[in-house]
């Protein structure tokens, strides 16, 4: 029996995978999501498009607008579904530091 998925999945592309960083590509289709998941690593995202987020967590769902090249951080253990939230494919660039 499948699992149903109401959206598509983001496409991730590793670019790099060394003793000191993973470094992933995700591309997103409108409507696209990661799935939900949990960072074991602290990561940087480097947008590579403008990106119109929606952070689905458990404070619920919040809209974020991520222009490109506006670089930020998060520490390990953040625990969220990430969405294309707007109308045109985009993508960025997620830097896991081990």
């Amino acid at each position: 029996m499948s699992q149903f998925r109401a959206r598509p999945p983001a496409m991730p592309t590793l670019l790099l995978d060394d003793a000191v960083v993973r470094v992933t590509r995700w591309d997103f289709e409108p409507g696209a999501d990661t799935g939900h998941h949990v960072h074991g690593l602290g990561y940087v995202v480097v947008p590579m498009t403008d990106c119109h987020l929606l952070i689905e967590d458990e404070s619920g769902t919040n809209r974020v607008h991520r222009p490109a090249g506006l670089v930020y951080r998060r520490e390990a253990g953040v625990a969220h579904n990430v969405v294309n939230g707007g109308d045109a494919p985009m993508s960025f660039i997620e830097i896991e530091y081990k």
